[in-house]
């Protein structure tokens, strides 16, 4: 207890206003972060939707019955399908 100090009232009153002024500046900071997020994402639902996606379907006939395609694992394989070109 000896080394308890006395803080005159003024600076107590002085840094709590400092404060509450240092957090409403950081409330205004969010909400404009919160506006621009949502506007962010409003602006590239728009930007998204001006394109319009569809699928295709893709049949391929060949006269022996075999076609060149991808496997699963990413390989390609062409001409027959036993491996044998």
């Amino acid at each position: 207890m000896d080394n308890e100090r006395v803080i005159p009232y003024i600076a107590f009153e002085s840094t709590t206003s400092q404060m509450e002024r240092t957090i409403k500046r950081l409330w205004v900071i969010i909400l404009v972060l919160i506006f621009l997020l949502v506007g962010s994402n409003i602006a590239w639902l728009i930007y998204e939707s001006q394109y319009e996606y569809y699928t295709t379907s893709v049949t391929q006939e060949n006269a022996d019955g075999y076609n060149n395609y991808i496997g699963n694992d990413g390989d390609i394989n062409n001409g027959k399908a036993d491996g044998n070109n």
